[in-house]
């Protein structure tokens, strides 16, 4: 019995002196491409947001419109579904893509459901609480003349500690009058991750 006691003081000891150890954290820049799990990363997610909305804009369908109404198009991002098998948080990919959408200057960006919710929350608020002045007026939101959607899907090819992770993004651009697809765009990306 003492014995046992003995081994189980010392398995006690062992963990605490390990678990003790301290972390060496250092601070990165967020653009540096970081790829320790080999699953989809902010990296990816920058990087396909930029060359897919890039390739997007280079096409007719953002001229046609801008020479017929006379105006830059208005753009609303809609679903962009996760089918893979991991979790990738859309949101992060989302803000990437407005983000490319409104720096290229040449496409408007109006806010999603959840968002427009919230803002007019806010204006019904200002009827009430702020000066006539500076209270905004209702029915003057821009509407898209555009939806963007998408999905994300993966293959996973595994054997033994090697694997090959496989991504394609597919968007979509249609006309929110017309139902027509303007645009579709797609990219891929291959990752071989070894153990």
């Amino acid at each position: 019995m003492k014995k046992i006691a003995i081994v189980f003081t010392a398995v006690l000891i062992g963990s605490i002196i390990s678990g003790c150890k301290t972390k060496k954290i250092e601070r990165i820049d967020p653009t540096q491409q970081t790829d320790l799990s080999g699953r989809w990363n902010d990296t990816d997610s920058r990087l396909v947001s930029n060359e897919m909305i890039s390739d997007c804009m280079s096409r007719p369908w953002r001229t046609e419109f801008t020479a017929v109404k006379g105006k830059k198009p208005m753009v609303i991002i809609g679903n962009i579904k996760n089918k893979t098998t991991e979790h990738i948080e859309s949101e992060t990919f989302i803000k990437d893509i407005e983000k490319a959408y409104i720096n290229s200057g040449l496409v408007g960006v109006v806010q999603a459901a959840d968002a427009r919710k919230e803002l007019r929350e806010e204006r019904n608020d200002q009827q009430t609480y702020s000066s006539e002045e500076t209270k905004k007026k209702w029915g003057l939101e821009k509407g898209a003349d555009f939806m963007l959607n998408g999905v994300i899907t993966s293959i996973v090819d595994q054997y033994g500690k090697n694997k090959v992770v496989f991504y394609q993004i597919d968007l979509e651009l249609t006309d929110l009058q017309t139902n027509e697809k303007v645009w579709i765009g797609d990219k891929k990306i291959k990752k071989a991750i070894t153990n």
